[in-house]
């Protein structure tokens, strides 16, 4: 039998790691996001930070993700993609899970028993909370969700073939700026 596993997609700044991490807490299963970026390290001989970077945002924009020369070989992101995609399969097979983000929901398709979540918030809240939870940077925070959001739909689309954040590509999306993270994990533990 399929493990199962809850993939969780979000948009930056709506509490989708901290609401993957209390949905495992409360099932007491495993919650891969770290963890796996430290996975991906081991294996791929790139530092942690490298991959935070590299293994779930398009570099520069969607314009040189797209414009991007293969004919060399398989870049450097595409090799995180190969080796990323098989430590989340090995995660699926090992047990049920929780995977935080780096297209976890695409990777798995038929190979778990996916529930595919989407977590998302207004500006105004995802503001606030990056904010709280990361402080003032010089760069305006608005722009930092823009700018990140925009990195993740390029890669995302350019890996899957799909439009990142749209809800057929989802069981369920969550507003957690209107839900709040808890009602979040409620919803998604139910589910379950």
């Amino acid at each position: 039998m399929l493990n199962r596993v809850i993939t969780i997609s979000r948009e930056f700044g709506s509490g989708g790691r901290t609401i993957g991490k209390g949905v495992a807490e409360k099932l007491g299963i495993p919650c891969y996001d770290a963890e796996l970026i430290q996975k991906i390290a081991e294996e791929s001989g790139y530092t942690a930070d490298y991959i935070k970077e590299e293994s779930e945002y398009a570099s520069g924009g969607w314009l040189s993700t797209v414009f991007t020369d293969r004919t060399m070989g398989l870049t450097n992101q595409d090799k995180l993609w190969n080796i990323q995609s098989r430590v989340i399969e090995e995660l699926a097979e090992k047990g049920s899970c929780v995977i935080v983000g780096r297209c976890a929901d695409y990777i798995l398709r038929g190979k778990a028993n996916c529930l595919n979540v989407f977590i998302h918030a207004s500006m105004e809240k995802r503001t606030e909370r990056i904010v709280k939870e990361y402080g003032e940077r010089e760069e305006s925070p608005v722009q930092r969700l823009k700018e990140k959001d925009k990195r993740r739909a390029a890669y995302h689309r350019f890996y899957t073939d799909m439009k990142w954040g749209h809800a057929q590509n989802y069981h369920i999306c969550l507003d957690s700026g209107e839900l709040g993270i808890e009602k979040c994990v409620e919803l998604i533990v139910q589910l379950y």
